[in-house]
């Protein structure tokens, strides 16, 4: 079996990864074949250096990090990723902040992650690379003379071309992309978007197989859908520390019921909307008052970026009002948490909670939607209400699906979870549960390994 190399922005802490996202799909993907993990270490230096990488054992895998400067983080990281992909290929153009020197930025760590790359890869490796950060990476890689297959999985959504066209030196990144020779999206809504924006900007002709043929070479696209590591969060979920077992005791005692939502604080997420639909749920029905609470947990994030100040603030306002309008001395309706939870302690609390709430705005998988429905018990489920505009949509048609603009709908379909009769949950939990075990991280993992080395490459020597 050929060496793995992963490549992502950061390299996770595979001893301690938390809940959700690139770090945990990856981790435990990446401990099951063993290889290479590189990326940037989280280090940011004054001045310009580009060292050979610090390479560190963890198990099966090694880990190649590399620093970034100040300059680096400003313009690449905080500047053109998150400052123009971001918020580019989760459709919202009004909050796009784009700067040349900020692609400046970019191509220059592309250019150093391609460097370090360089200097520990093996003739026969396979490469693969993750999320928007990087999508140039093949590119600079090819240039200094990389024959290796690679890969690129996109774990954000991928927008349509009129979305894309709107940035500058967007013709540029998708013939930067279209250097690898895989490249994978979390639904089929992303893998047609790329295939409307290759035939209409770049007359690439779409092969039957649904390859791209560009030239003399033939790019594989497809979907492979990200999943977790269902059994190891099973046995997290069976095993709550004391703390949650007391206070699942006690919401027993007092007949009352949780509904729960965990999130990175990012504007994409649906939070204000996600409390404002919470309210409304206890305006519409007066009945559900001191009989329900909201647990949101959201997760910090960026906060040198304002759009990010800007949404805490707005949290934080929300869940007071809230509190401030609808609580009782023994009852608060809103418990708003601005921290991390440990992935084990949060197994724990979906298990506790009747309600799983995902709702955001444009997501390319969410994988807590998954979570979720492992950590359920099949004697008496709770139920998972999850946004059509979840990449996870796609697959978890049992789950109650709401539009995140509507704050009436997804109070309505709050009621009708916390109401729901036990045989219906039951029947809805047996086919989510059945579709994430087929759709697992394993499955991820082997169904895009088998795309990258089993794919004809057409490459030149």
């Amino acid at each position: 079996m050929k060496r793995l190399v992963v490549v992502s922005n950061r390299v996770a802490d595979l001893r301690s990864a938390q809940a959700g996202g690139l770090a945990v799909g990856l981790a435990d993907s990446l401990r099951q074949r063993g290889g290479v993990w590189m990326g940037w270490d989280g280090q940011t230096l004054k001045y310009e250096e580009e060292p050979e990488p610090r390479l560190r054992k963890v198990g099966t895998v090694t880990q190649a990090t590399i620093p970034l400067t100040e300059q680096d983080y400003s313009e690449y990281y905080l500047g053109f990723s998150n400052s123009v992909l971001w918020p580019l290929f989760h459709y919202r153009l009004d909050l796009v902040e784009y700067k040349t020197t900020f692609l400046d930025g970019y191509r220059r760590v592309n250019a150093k992650f391609a460097n370090a790359l360089m200097s520990v890869l093996k003739p026969d490796d396979v490469i693969w690379i993750h999320d928007y950060h990087l999508l140039p990476l093949a590119s600079e890689l090819r240039q200094r003379g990389c024959k290796q297959r690679i890969g690129f999985f996109l774990h954000i959504p991928f927008p349509p071309p009129e979305i894309l066209a709107a940035v500058p030196r967007h013709r540029w990144l998708v013939e930067s992309l279209l250097e690898f020779d895989v490249i994978g999206f979390q639904t089929n809504t992303d893998l047609g978007n790329l295939q409307h924006y290759v035939e209409d900007h770049l007359g690439c002709r779409l092969e039957p197989d649904g390859k791209i043929a560009i030239g003399e070479r033939e790019v594989i696209a497809g979907c492979f859908p990200i999943g977790i590591d269902v059994d190891s969060f099973v046995e997290m979920a069976e095993k709550p520390s004391d703390e949650v077992q007391i206070e699942t005791q006690r919401r027993e005692i007092l007949g009352r019921q949780q509904i729960i939502g965990v999130d990175r604080l990012d504007y994409t997420k649906g939070l204000p909307d996600r409390l404002r639909a919470f309210a409304r749920l206890l305006e519409l029905y007066p009945e559900m008052r001191k009989s329900v609470a909201l647990m949101q947990i959201a997760t910090p994030t960026r906060e040198e970026v304002e759009a990010y100040v800007e949404i805490r603030k707005e949290l934080e306002a929300l869940s007071g009002a809230i509190n401030g309008r609808f609580a009782d001395f023994n009852w608060t309706p809103v418990r708003y948490i601005h921290g991390t939870v440990p992935r084990d302690a949060l197994a724990a609390l979906f298990r506790a909670s009747q309600v799983g709430f995902v709702t955001p705005l444009r997501d390319g998988m969410n994988l807590v939607a998954k979570e979720y429905v492992a950590a359920q018990s099949m004697e008496n489920p709770g139920v998972l209400v999850l946004s059509k505009f979840a990449g996870a949509a796609e697959e978890m048609h049992e789950a109650l699906i709401v539009n995140p603009y509507d704050v009436d709908d997804m109070a309505r379909n709050l009621c009708r979870a916390l109401t729901m009769p036990l045989e219906e949950r039951q029947e809805r939990q047996r086919a989510l549960m059945q579709r994430i075990r087929e759709h697992d991280a394993a499955y991820w993992l082997n169904s895009f390994m088998a795309a990258l080395e089993n794919g004809e490459t057409n490459r030149a020597a």
